[in-house]
């Protein structure tokens, strides 16, 4: 696993946590700068997956490999959902709602930090 890319998911992620839970606090919506945050980090959950699934096959660590992809393809689709919800939602809502996919994705990246260097 790539650390620098885990370790700058978690921070953008919380970056656009922050952002999201001030645009409900607010009551706005989300805007196109926080989906262009959010996109960033999916591209980087995307470079994600294709290094884990190359290092996983190249490795002769003891990875449980089911749960590690499991991990890796779960953070791929959290922010998808969220931003659609969010995006469906017309009230501050939508903004809380990805708040909490923003949330959700450094717990998987640390939890997949964890089954990696186990």
């Amino acid at each position: 696993m790539f650390e620098p890319l885990t370790w700058a998911l978690v921070a953008l992620s919380l970056a656009a946590m922050v952002f999201a839970i001030v645009l409900a606090a607010r009551d706005k919506r989300i805007n196109w700068t926080l989906l262009g945050v959010l996109g960033v980090v999916e591209v980087g959950l995307l470079a994600q997956l294709v290094i884990g699934i190359v290092q996983l096959a190249g490795t002769s660590r003891d990875v449980s490999g089911p749960f590690f992809i499991g991990y890796l393809i779960g953070s791929l689709l959290v922010l998808p959902v969220g931003a659609l919800w969010a995006l469906a939602e017309s009230s501050r809502w939508g903004a809380g709602a990805l708040a909490v996919a923003c949330f959700v994705i450094p717990i998987l990246e640390l939890r997949l930090y964890q089954v990696w260097t186990a």
